[in-house]
């Protein structure tokens, strides 16, 4: 018996619909803040994620030959193709740019609870401005978004200004096992570190910079920055929003790849694999072709998410079922366009088998049964019974229509 691929599921219809309705929150959400649905193809060129990231991501990566010659790639992530598409077709639109969107991705790691090799992103771009209320608009968004989905998170906000001036000087090869130490939160690891470079003053710095949980201690420790001012208007706007988040200068992450503020929120039940969110902003438009353009924005992981919140409350919906002999299947046929043109879920059984025996199966997946013979055909009704109750009644098409429709929740 053929399995399906490693790192990849199968979404039965009680989980798909409970992603759906997820997914649905979310774009309406998107949609009030005045973000529009984008879609780019699910395989590009390899180039377009090896331009910015290197050779080294090909071996996590689904890469195949075309028939042309060409080098081509699954998608690992949305970025890189929304700024490609951006250059490619967005730039004379006006500006800012609010874009969203929902898409499946693809990884060649070692699957485990949340990380899979066939994943799901809903993410958001914002396009063409530079401002710290613009990136205060994407923390706030996100944390709309992640409160309607019904998970517990904690915000991490930062600033890579921060840990820039602290790290000015170093070779590259030493920052990146800095930040490597202090993504982790592995101070004793970084203290070790440093202290083999003769650079137990950096160390020191570092790990009271990464606790500082107020701008005022930061500044005390970075002194003032270029950047303070816009920093200092970014947290305030937080503030006065009234969300809740935590300040964390220690965040590392990203610091080849965004340009200044950056933001992590974490789910409270998924142990290690804890983040379900990761963004801020960045200029990348420039690689692919493109001007230098600002730009800020967050990738979220849906499939965390969907386990993180676990099972929705039911929200059931009336389901009808339609049980019928041959003189009565054209009328059992009108009366299921009538019922579906309602918005009920209608079933139409379709074995050929005895009333009793299309009752019986009706009865373990309806709530409400439709019984039609040749009496119901020739007199226009239908013999509507409520299977939870029993009660059983003979009533015209509308008024069975509008029974069952009454019976759902508003």
């Amino acid at each position: 018996m053929l399995q399906r691929p490693r790192g990849t599921r199968d979404f039965l219809p009680d989980e798909m619909e409970q992603r759906r309705e997820i997914e649905g929150r979310m774009r309406e959400i998107g949609r009030r803040w005045g973000y529009r649905e984008i879609c780019t193809p699910e395989f590009e060129e390899l180039e377009l994620f090896t331009i910015r990231s290197g050779e080294g991501i090909i071996q996590e990566m689904y890469v195949f030959e075309d028939k042309g010659g060409r080098m081509m790639a699954l998608r690992p992530e949305l970025t890189a193709p929304v700024l490609r598409m951006y250059v490619n077709e967005g730039r004379t639109l006006p500006k800012p740019l609010r874009w969203y969107y929902f898409a499946d991705c693809f990884r060649y790691e070692r699957p485990q609870k949340g990380r899979y090799r066939q994943f799901w992103q809903f993410g958001v771009e914002l396009i063409g401005v530079d401002s710290a209320l613009a990136e205060a608009e994407i923390i706030l968004l996100a944390e709309e978004i992640l409160s309607a989905t019904g998970i517990s998170f904690s915000i991490h906000v930062g600033h890579l200004a921060l840990m820039r001036s602290m790290l000015g000087g170093i070779p590259e090869q030493e920052q990146k096992r800095i930040r490597m130490f202090l993504d982790k939160k592995d101070f004793d690891g970084l203290s070790e570190y440093l202290s083999s470079k003769g650079r137990d003053d950096l160390s020191a710095s570092l790990i009271q910079l990464a606790s500082c949980r107020n701008l005022n201690d930061v500044f005390t420790i970075t002194g003032d920055l270029p950047e303070k001012e816009r920093i200092e208007e970014l947290f305030s706007i937080l503030d006065k929003a009234g969300i809740t988040y935590i300040l964390d200068p220690g965040i590392a992450r990203g610091l080849d790849y965004y340009t200044g503020m950056v933001f992590e929120i974490f789910a409270r039940n998924l142990g290690t694999e804890n983040q379900v969110l990761g963004g801020g902003t960045y200029r990348l438009a420039y690689l692919f072709g493109g001007e230098d353009t600002p730009s800020c924005g967050f990738a979220i992981g849906f499939d965390r998410v969907m386990v993180s919140r676990g099972p929705l409350a039911p929200s059931h919906r009336a389901v009808a079922g339609i049980a019928h002999t041959l003189e009565g299947r054209e009328w059992a046929i009108t009366a299921a366009r009538e019922f579906r043109a309602a918005g009920i879920r209608t079933e139409l059984d379709l074995s050929g088998r005895s009333l009793s025996q299309q009752l019986s199966r009706i009865s373990k997946s309806a709530d409400y049964a439709l019984i039609i013979g040749h009496r119901e055909r020739e007199n226009a009704v239908v013999t509507l019974k409520n299977l939870t109750s029993g009660i059983q009644k003979e009533l015209p098409l509308p008024e069975a229509v509008l029974e069952v429709t009454r019976s759902e929740p508003r």
